[in-house]
């Protein structure tokens, strides 16, 4: 799988550097090239020598090599391979990716790259629990940078916990699964999912919501990443974690919804799963509001929230080539998101029962209905990961 793929290998500082040696020997009898790039930090644990003999290549040390740079040699670096992998990632590396700094060979290269980025991160775990690095690691899957590990174990300090780096195989696995989407139906395309609630605000405590988990948004979303797709995710306030590979916006309310919808255009497809509230609170306090001993509950006003299926279905110029909208319903399901579809001006609908006593809404299945204009498919009750495989599929055939 990995014949003739070109690794950029950079090897961060610290004693879990020593695994990066078999990492290379690994790839390469997989048919692997391995451009290898050590840290000033890494070269106490393992040497160039050893590294390049691995290798089978120069070892790149050095930001300013005469040599390379006369031809931008650390841009050509960056932009050669089909993955940089960063094994180990040390929290310092994390933390100059996140912040965008550039002050060597390494950190220079991960700025400078339009390639896709693994990271196998490996740090002492009270390090890895650190509220920095764990705000790091929030930025790096919010940019599309995709990590392996780490793992529990015995750490070289003597403490146990998270924090020891991926094995090598594991990383090849991982490797061979990213490579391998490149490759895949949906290879270069954009596409925008929506997903979760959003959350439209009575006062600062407050607010007016659905159950809506994002667990089906999520899925997809992961499900067409896995097809090719480079997937911007817009997601309101979630129970689950977004997935990882993708390009995270996380908005509150329905017009913060549209507006980064807005701003993730163009894309070739458009799959709107989120549950966006219908409407707002026009009268929204900036102070929490408090009980007078009157018995008589605040005057609420409502005003109708923008209607993002609608906008983006019925745009005069950039409209994606195709548009899914979700109906989410507990009565005449059928009914209703037929004419929702014709209403709304997207492609297909997805509709699904979310009554109480379904437990889909906020639960691990769902059970759907596919309404396009050739007519509606009714699908069995799966896991919601079934069922986002299955969708994305028919997407990757639609947009073929």
């Amino acid at each position: 799988m990995l014949a003739g793929k070109r690794i950029l290998l950079i090897i961060g500082g610290g004693i879990a550097a020593y695994k990066a040696l078999d990492l290379i020997r690994r790839l390469r009898e997989r048919g692997a090239s391995v451009s290898p790039v050590l840290t000033r930090a890494a070269e106490e644990f393992v040497t160039p020598l050893s590294v390049a003999a691995l290798a089978g290549a120069n070892v790149h040390r050095d930001l300013f090599d005469l040599t390379a740079e006369a031809e931008m040699g650390h841009i050509q670096l960056s932009r050669s391979a089909d993955l940089v992998v960063v094994a180990p990632a040390t929290a310092d590396l994390m933390a100059k990716m996140a912040g965008g700094l550039a002050n060597d060979l390494a950190s220079t290269l991960l700025l400078a790259t339009d390639t896709q980025v693994l990271i196998a991160p490996a740090m002492n775990v009270r390090m890895w629990q650190h509220t920095a690095t764990v705000r790091n690691r929030a930025v790096l899957e919010g940019d599309g940078i995709l990590s392996v590990g780490p793992n529990d174990g015995d750490m070289a300090c003597g403490e146990y916990g998270p924090g020891r780096m991926a094995e090598p195989l594991e990383i090849v696995a991982a490797i061979e699964g990213i490579l391998d989407r490149a490759t895949g139906p949906l290879a270069g395309r954009h596409v925008l999912v929506t997903s979760g609630p959003t959350h439209e605000p009575i006062d600062p405590v407050r607010y007016i919501a659905n159950r809506s988990s994002g667990a089906q948004g999520t899925a997809l979303a992961a499900a067409l990443r896995d097809l090719g797709a480079h997937i911007t995710f817009v997601t309101g306030p979630a129970s689950v974690p977004p997935p990882q590979g993708v390009t995270v916006v996380k908005v509150e309310t329905a017009r913060e919804m549209l507006a980064a919808v807005e701003a993730a255009l163009p894309a070739e497809a458009a799959v709107f799963a989120a549950a966006v509230a219908d409407w707002r609170v026009t009268n929204a306090a900036e102070r929490k509001m408090k009980k007078d001993g009157s018995g008589t509950p605040p005057a609420l006003s409502f005003a109708e929230n923008p209607d993002i299926l609608a906008t983006i279905s019925q745009r005069a110029e950039g409209r994606p080539r195709l548009v899914v909208g979700f109906a989410a319903e507990t009565d005449d399901v059928i009914a209703h998101a037929t004419a929702k579809r014709a209403r709304k001006g997207c492609d297909w609908i997805v509709a699904n029962d979310v009554s109480p006593a379904t437990g889909i809404m906020g639960g691990s299945e769902n059970a759907v209905t596919v309404l396009t204009a050739e007519g509606a498919e009714t699908w069995p009750r799966m896991a919601k990961d079934a069922v986002a495989r299955r969708l994305a599929a028919r997407i990757a055939e639609a947009l073929a």
